[in-house]
Formats: structure tokens, sequence, C-alpha cells
């Protein structure tokens, strides 16, 4: 099994933390925030990862180097130009030639992946997305589906509440097969959740949906960002902190 870590945002939205680094490499308590993903995916048995680079790829390629300090191998797949989120996982491709997981560098979770990636290969999916619910949808795409599970409607970002049609959202976790590139165009900007899905859905190709309990954050502003870092020293995520830290220094943290 292996994973691609998109790792290429900018973060523009939690500037000044994003001044000098990626997105990827903001530190959420004592650490980058893609270190937990790593974490993440060698707990489900997952150490062949590629990584996709676009904003100061030298960053993260000097901090996690070949990936073996963290007990993975690490593959780099730089954009030369802006390929969007399905047509930087594209250009790794020559890399993704058996199931694959997906997950975004600059977010933080502790979902049961086996589980997802388990029930992908039951549905025989082309793609499964993990969703999770939340109380404020419109910053992420809405996901409506079946008795079956299969996804019937995408809504990418809504515009206003009258467009939601959902509070069940896509985490930007996937599960997917080498397939998949057949419906992504071999050059060019493409998107998964305003493009790739809705021609899925178009196309009638088996796109799946399951929702898994557990922690997810998207650390896109700096209001998430801080509640995040409050959820994992009250000990809401299931990660691991090191080394412990006194409470001057989650003060000092949170603020």
């Amino acid at each position: 099994m292996k994973a691609v870590i998109m790792a290429g945002g900018k973060g523009t939205r939690l500037r000044p933390l994003t001044n000098n680094i990626p997105k990827p490499m903001v530190p959420l308590v004592d650490r980058p925030v893609m270190e937990y993903i790593l974490e993440l995916l060698v707990k489900h048995g997952i150490t062949e990862i590629a990584v996709t680079l676009q904003y100061m790829p030298h960053v993260i390629r000097q901090h996690f180097g070949d990936g073996s300090q963290f007990g993975v191998r690490l593959h780099y797949f730089e954009e030369k130009e802006p390929l969007g989120t399905a047509g930087s996982v594209r250009n790794a491709a020559s890399f993704l030639d058996e199931t694959f997981l997906v997950i975004s560098g600059d977010g933080i979770t502790d979902f049961n992946l086996t589980e997802a990636i388990e029930w992908h290969k039951q549905k025989q999916a082309l793609a499964t997305i993990v969703l999770t619910e939340v109380d404020n949808p419109l910053e992420f795409g809405c996901v409506i589906k079946n008795e079956e599970k299969q996804v019937t409607h995408f809504l990418e970002k809504p515009k206003s509440w009258d467009e939601v049609i959902s509070n069940v959202i896509n985490t930007g976790i996937y599960v997917m097969e080498p397939e998949v590139f057949h419906y992504i165009p071999e050059t060019g900007e493409y998107d998964f959740g305003k493009q790739l899905f809705p021609r899925l859905l178009e196309e009638r190709a088996k796109l799946y949906g399951i929702r898994l309990n557990g922690y997810w954050s998207d650390i896109g502003t700096l209001q998430q960002y801080s509640l995040t870092q409050w959820d994992m020293l009250n000990g809401l995520v299931d990660v691991n902190l090191k080394p412990l830290l006194h409470e001057e220094q989650q003060k000092e943290i949170a603020l």
C-alpha cells in the first residue's frame, strides 16, 4: 500500500506563520503538522510515500530527507507550475501503481485509515472519499450519498447557506485506484473537488464515501490553528505529543 501526501500549500490565511515556511511545516504543539501525518501512515502500515511539492519545496526536503528517520521512504514530486490538487497527484502517477491513499500534509486527524482502505476494496471502488460532519460546511466540499454509500451529489465550497446540500464534507483524504488517472488530464491544472469528482459522477464511475469516527481538523485559519492546538493539548486528538509540555509552554503555544 502506498500513499501520497499533498504538501504544496502556501497557507496564505495562516500568515505570518507561513511567511518563511510552507503550510505543512507549521508547528502544531511540538513539531511540524506533516510529522503527525507520517506517524499516522506508519501506524497503518504505510511506509512508501510520495510527497507533492510546490511552495518552498526545499524546506520540506531538508527537514524530512529520505524519510528514514521517520520510518518511511519518501519520494518527492515537485510541480514546476501549479497543477491543482488532482494534477499534483497525477504528477506522481509513475509511483502510484497500486491502490493508494491521498492525504493532505497540512491538516491533522486520527482517523482509522485501515478501515477506509478495507472498505474501499470491499466496495471495489474507483475512488473513496473519507467524510466527516461539521457545523459550518461553507469552506468544504459537501457530499450526499445513497444507501449503498455511493456518492450521488458533490458541491465544492458552497457560496452561501442557500447552496449547502449537506453538513457531511470531504476531508481531503481519499483511497484510489491507479485507473483514476484516466479521468485526469495529463497536463494543466485539475482539482479533485471542482473537476474530478463532478466528472466521476457524470460518468457514473464508482465513487464512494465513508464517514469515519475520530478527530479531523483543517488548520486553514489562525483561529482554527489555535483551536486545534488546544484540542491536542486537552487530549482530544489521538497523537503522540513529545516531549510533554509544562503548563507555561502550553499557554505560550495557545497564544
